[in-house]
């Protein structure tokens, strides 16, 4: 199958191209959407073969062939002359359309398209009754085309291409109720923040052009490989540090994070798909793709430990206080993806990349879990509105259940493994204050998490009698996926075991060719394995004392967190509303921008005293208003385009009167022209 790589991205294209084009022809012609049965069968299907051609590539790669690496070129997709170097000489510009399988590739593409598969058939059931349902899934498809060819792509630019593409389909799906204001200013968010990421990638691809003349993956790490490590401000930091603001964007880390928060607008599934398996790991599978160049730059390297650090804790305070279903998961997963970026930062790559692939699980599981809670519920997202429900949601309260376990990091499940090995390489790597801060989010992601699982599914009904009497289990084509995604959350870490336990870690092996490991401490092997069961128990520890806490709060005693708010109710308010981070930068960026527009407007303004607070002023003055610039320059050059186009229009229409005459008389006219114009040259010779 490795020769039909490029199926893995094409067939979720074709599906997007065939459900969207069927369903606006269909609607042309006879006035109705197509069948849902069929847009489901497409769509199922194209994700369903790119997840079997996957995993048929990296079976071939790997177990048959036994080889680390295979890249193709499909064609060359664009070229240019020879561009100047920093080094003073000229590089060719080719950039082909390339696709790369090697083993961070094949774990990507096999958690994306077969995280990706679950949750269509997961939303099969959930959006069965939306009136927008072919052309959901056709931006569903669409997404993991591009999410598909961000991961295989063999070089930077084509990479930008698939990060571009997520980014677009995010808009839309964040946005899909457009005629819901909410939902159209948190897909607009979404897209501009992502964009200012966006400028930092491209500032890093322009770096590294300049620098190694190629784009191409391969080139480029060879070449970084046999550099030495730079330490100060050198072309590595300022490179990387690009690429990582690219990755705070993507990821939604410190200052970039508020996108993600308000994109629970969208639809649960997308939650489940942008926000656990793909989107919001693109930054993550990035800097890891860069690792031959991160760990040359130690500067760049502590920024990223100190943001994921900072960003796990502090997203981890928010969710504490958020009575949203939807938006404690939102910013759970802020909280988790600045653990990756934190294990990045201590160099243990291989950490990162495993918590990504885990996270996917236990994270899909519980978003899809909340939209069950969502449908059950009839939409109704507040925590404090719902409890009980364990009776009457018993699939979706288990299989909740075992993610909340596995993201808290109880002991055998696969959110344990992969948190421990990124706690444990943060101390042993000698970053103790990045350990501190992560191993106190794991504890306030346990209680955060508990508490959800306490409000919504333990202790007394608070919804009203109408919802209670007709709340009933979702259909299987709901539960299904989560059954799945219930047993990886639990099976899923055994691939890499910890030292501790005197197996050797497959997962580690398995990506060594492509995430360089950092050096072994300098402790003997049995110190080491000791310590590292320490730190594994300490963890276990201030986990089970979030759960402990939540417990009591929301269980045995549930008034106690009313009266907690209310004495501290400043430090509660703070937290409750996201430390009023939104507000800051509206008044910063935001209404600045505004400012900024209608400067430009008002040119030239001499304003009057008007109405302050309700009273009446005396007028100063007179009002001169000039509006030159937008008026006459900007909407003057628009204006004249379309003056020209309809006087064109009407001098057309004139002629076009509809009379045979009037034609005729036409035809004799341009004879006679052509006849005089015949004569003349025959009179000049």
């Amino acid at each position: 199958m490795l020769p039909y790589l490029w199926l893995v991205p094409i067939l979720p294209l074709a599906g997007s191209a065939i459900i969207g084009i069927t369903g606006l022809v269909t609607l042309r012609a006879t006035g109705k959407k197509p069948g849902k049965k069929l847009v489901s069968l497409i769509a199922l299907l194209s994700v369903g073969l790119a997840f079997l051609v996957s995993l048929s590539a990296v079976v071939q790669l790997f177990v048959l062939d036994g080889e680390e690496l295979f890249t193709t070129d499909l064609f060359t997709w664009m070229r240019a002359g020879a561009l100047p170097l920093s080094d003073g000489g000229l590089a060719g510009f080719e950039v082909p359309w390339g696709l790369q399988l090697d083993p961070l590739s094949a774990v990507m593409i096999l958690v994306v398209s077969g995280v990706g598969f679950l949750i269509h058939i997961y939303s099969t059931g959930y959006m069965w009754d939306d009136s927008g349902y072919y052309r959901f899934f056709a931006y569903m498809n669409l997404f993991m085309f591009a999410m598909l060819t961000l991961v295989l792509a063999n070089n930077f630019l084509m990479m930008f291409v698939g990060w571009e593409g997520v980014g677009l389909c995010s808009y839309l799906l964040i946005g899909f109720y457009f005629d819901k204001k909410s939902a159209g200013d948190a897909g607009k968010k979404a897209f501009v923040v992502n964009r200012i990421g966006d400028a930092g990638f491209i500032l890093g691809m322009m770096l590294i052009f300049v620098h190694f003349g190629s784009l191409r993956f391969e080139e480029v790490f060879q070449r970084a490989a046999g550099m030495p490590v730079q330490e100060g401000y050198g072309f590595l930091f300022w490179a990387t540090l690009c690429f990582f603001i690219g990755a705070t964007g993507k990821s939604a880390q410190i200052p970039l994070f508020v996108w993600l928060p308000d994109a629970m607008e969208g639809p649960t599934p997308v939650s489940a798909l942008i926000h656990a398996a793909t989107m919001v790991t693109a930054g993550v599978y990035m800097v890891a793709r860069c690792n031959a160049l991160f760990s040359r730059a130690p500067e760049t390297m502590a920024i990223v430990a100190v943001i994921g650090g900072i960003t796990a804790i502090f997203a981890a305070t928010i969710g504490i206080a958020q009575n949203d279903i939807k938006r404690v998961l939102a910013y759970s997963t802020v909280s988790q993806i600045g653990y990756m970026v934190a294990a990045l930062g201590v160099s243990a790559f291989v950490g990162g990349i495993f918590h990504l692939m885990t996270h996917a699980f236990f994270k899909a599981l519980l978003f899809l879990g909340s939209g069950s809670v969502i449908m059950a519920m009839h939409h109704e997202q507040d925590m404090r509105k719902m409890g009980g429900l364990r009776k009457y949601l018993p699939w979706t309260y288990w299989t909740m259940l075992i993610g909340t376990l596995t993201i808290a990091g109880v002991p055998g499940l696969a959110g344990f493994f992969s948190k421990d090995e990124i706690l444990w390489r943060a101390w042993s790597n000698g970053h103790p204050f990045i350990w501190l801060l992560l191993w106190l989010g794991a504890g306030l992601t346990a209680f955060y998490m508990f508490r959800l699982i306490f409000m919504t599914f333990w202790g007394t009904e608070r919804m009203d009698e109408h919802t209670r009497h007709h709340i009933h289990e979702s259909p299987r084509r709901v539960i299904y996926p989560l059954a799945a995604l219930a047993v990886f959350s639990v099976i899923g870490g055994y691939v890499g075991l910890p030292a501790w336990t005197g197996v050797a870690n497959r997962f580690e092996h398995f990506l060594e060719p492509v995430l360089r490991l950092p050096e072994a401490p300098h402790e003997t092997a049995a110190h080491a394995t000791s310590v590292e069961f320490l730190f594994t128990c300490l963890s276990v520890l201030v986990a089970l004392t979030g759960i402990f806490i939540a417990y009591r709060l929301y269980v045995v005693n549930p008034a106690i967190p009313g009266r907690v708010a209310a004495r501290f109710r400043g430090l509660y308010e703070l937290v409750y509303h996201k430390y009023f981070v939104d507000e800051l930068y509206d008044a910063v960026f935001v209404n600045r921008t505004k400012d900024l527009g209608n400067a430009c407007f008002f040119v030239d303004s001499k304003f009057v005293d008007g109405a302050v607070n309700g009273t009446a002023a005396t007028t100063r003055g007179t009002a001169t208003v000039s509006r030159i610039f937008d008026k006459y320059i900007v909407d003057g050059l628009v204006n004249l385009v379309g003056w020209i186009n309809m006087g064109l229009n009407r001098l057309a229409t004139a002629i076009q009167t509809g009379l045979v005459q009037s034609y005729a008389l036409g035809a004799i006219f341009g004879i006679l022209v052509i006849l005089l114009i015949y004569y003349n040259e025959i009179f000049r010779f």
